[in-house]
């Protein structure tokens, strides 16, 4: 190898994945964090690691001149720019090289070249690569159409307008988001094409000209454009298609000159035709499908020819074996519209049964600064319904409790008929409704009897000579009256808890035994039972609160922490139904907060750029 010391500039699960390849191959590594990630796992298990700034991106994993400084103080031959962040950024590229330091990615003309999604298109139709085609300025539009970043990816900037009404609008937010995300506003519009795939190939490309591609991977299953679910291989691609495919993936690398991890994404529609859509220029946050069915280290092999040493394979010498499905699990409420949730994941336990990428801890803080993505869950099987039944029965085993998350969502995809069939396409999740499982009466009770039963909670009534005891509860609006009496406790069912071993209760429950693992912290009971995780707020030496319908206070407050990307009210003005008065950005995207009636606004008490954390007032407003 012509370095041996690695500057990982990434954070997270990112960085450990990075780290364990290259500690394996005996690179000492370097870890780079922010002031929020002070004492992240990832800056812990590196060799090295060095402070590069403040919380938000911008001031620390987005700042070229810090990661430059801290490779060269720490000795750094190399750089890996992991797979977010500044991993496409041509300009971070090209500083790296300029500093001397080896630049684990492809060349920065190639990340130019693919950035503008309006000029690559061009160089792939050139390249014969099937392209849609765009609309410019002046050409009659028919709808619905995308709206798409004309730089960045992975759903951000990205638009569904299904009407001339509503295109404006739709605009304005893609600018906004891309702004925000990539420092560049500009949009391109295309025709959506609706019920199509989203398949990508994962491309890889030397220093002496040869070029392969390692299979395909279907991301169909997304919300607000990004990716949840990515499987492969594809269950609408077969071996004619997959060549066909694949050719048109490496044409697209080869037309750019490309070295190193690559993937080239394209739209396949039901007939068999396909478009391309772009190419990310780095490696794929779920390349660890790929990784499963080939039985490779890309990692490995983007250090390799980042070195200067060729592909290790062949195209036909490729080999897939199986089928491999990865989930993302994302601190976010299916519920209210996948609305992104930060704060302290209490307890947390992935499956053994199942690879899990992830740098959660118990106590681990998820921060609004950065991405909702919190772990991916990835099995591997011999079928498609064995990798599907595994990668659901090991997100139910999967513990996570403090904040919400989409783990069961994601569950109840994995298990859904039409995702069973393999019929799903990228309208999916917006045609279907997946319930999400609430509390039952037992639930209820076993969180009222461990919090009983854990020291310095609630105060027991009747408790002198008495063999019964009686105790009223409050979680969260839930009136609980729980009784005590010879070891079984009774609040609507009747339950014993027999043992309390560490983060589990084992408990009795209509004659059968079971393990819940639970926590009580932050004044709340966190328990999983069945899959489903739930969190009870005690509430019992609280005044009631009487909760409000939709416009019953007139007050506005932000449902999250995030910073007011754009105000679009002023005192004394009507808003219409469903327009947004408030933007807030958090975990990189941007999210409009509107109501469900006509309002005209008294009061508006936040502005551009201003943080904001849950519960902090934004506008005071009265029916209109």
């Amino acid at each position: 190898m012509k370095y041996n010391a690695l500057l990982i500039a990434n954070r997270g699960e990112i960085s450990l994945r990075v780290q364990r390849s290259a500690r394996r191959m005996g690179l000492r590594t370097i870890a780079v964090y922010s002031e929020a990630d002070r004492d992240a796992r990832h800056a812990r298990e590196a060799d090295g690691a060095v402070c590069i700034g403040g919380a938000a991106p911008r001031d620390s994993y987005l700042d070229i001149g810090n990661l430059i400084a801290a490779a060269k103080r720490t000795g750094a031959q190399a750089v890996h720019p992991g797979y977010g962040f500044l991993a496409e950024s041509a300009e971070f590229a090209q500083a790296v090289i300029d500093a001397g330091l080896v630049w684990i990615g492809p060349p920065p003309a190639a990340i130019r070249a693919m950035g503008d999604k309006g000029a690559a298109k061009e160089r792939m139709r050139a390249a014969g690569v099937p392209v849609l085609p765009s609309y410019a300025q002046g050409d009659a539009i028919e709808y619905p159409v995308m709206v798409k970043a004309a730089a960045g990816g992975g759903g951000r900037g990205m638009r569904l307008v299904r009407g001339a009404g509503e295109l404006a609008a739709a605009m304005a937010q893609a600018r906004s988001e891309a702004e925000h995300a990539f420092g560049d506003g500009r949009v391109i519009l295309e025709p959506a094409l609706e019920g199509a795939r989203h398949v990508e190939f994962q491309v890889f490309a030397d220093a002496q000209g040869h070029c392969i591609h390692l299979g395909e991977r279907d991301c169909s299953v997304q919300r607000r454009h990004q990716k949840l679910i990515e499987e492969s291989p594809s269950p609408a691609v077969d071996e004619r298609l997959r060549a066909r495919m694949g050719e048109a993936a490496v044409a697209a690398a080869r037309a750019v000159d490309y070295a190193g991890a690559g993937t080239v994404e394209f739209l396949l529609g039901a007939d068999g035709r396909f478009w391309f859509m772009e190419m990310n220029t780095r490696l794929q946050v779920e390349h660890p499908v790929t990784e499963a069915l080939t039985g490779l280290d890309l990692v490995e092999w983007q250090l390799r020819v980042a070195a200067g040493e060729p592909l290790p394979l062949a195209q036909d010498q490729v080999r897939l074996g199986g089928h491999a499905i990865e989930a993302r699990l994302c601190s976010e409420d299916p519920a209210r519209d996948f609305l992104p949730q930060s704060g302290r994941v209490a307890l947390w336990r992935p499956a053994d049964t199942v690879r899990a990428e992830h740098a959660l801890e118990s106590g681990s803080e998820v921060s609004p600064h950065y991405d909702s993505m919190i772990a991916k869950l990835v099995a591997h099987a011999a079928t498609r319904d064995e990798a599907r039944e595994k990668l659901a029965a090991a997100l139910d085993a999967t513990v996570a409790l403090g904040l919400p998350t989409n783990k069961s969502f994601l569950a109840a995809v994995l298990r859904d008929a039409v995702f069973a069939r393999g019929t799903a396409t990228t309208e999916f999740l917006a045609q279907r409704r997946f319930a999400q499982p609430g509390p039952q009466a037992a639930d209820c009770a076993i969180a009222a009897a461990l919090l009983a039963a854990s020291a310095g909670y609630g105060e027991w009534q009747s408790w002198s000579n008495s063999p019964a005891r009686s105790m009223h509860l409050r979680l969260d609006e839930r009136e609980i009256a729980l009784q005590f009496e010879r070891g079984t406790y009774r609040a609507g069912v009747e339950l014993r808890v027999l043992a309390v071993e560490g983060d589990a209760a084992r408990i009795e429950l209509a004659g059968a035994e079971e393990r819940v693992p639970f926590i009580v912290a932050g004044g709340a009971v966190h328990l999983a039972r069945g899959g489903a995780s739930f969190s009870f707020r005690d509430r019992s030496h609280q005044p009631s609160v009487r909760r409000g319908v939709a416009l019953g206070d007139g007050r506005l407050v932000s449902p999250m922490n995030g910073r007011v990307a754009a105000v679009h009210a002023q005192a004394g003005e009507t808003i219409a139904t469903g327009q947004a008065l408030i933007v807030l950005e958090a975990m990189k995207m941007e999210h409009g907060l509107a109501l469900p009636a006509p309002v005209r606004v008294t009061s508006v008490h936040v502005a551009a750029g201003a943080q904001v954390s849950p519960g902090h007032l934004l506008i005071e407003f009265e029916p209109a």
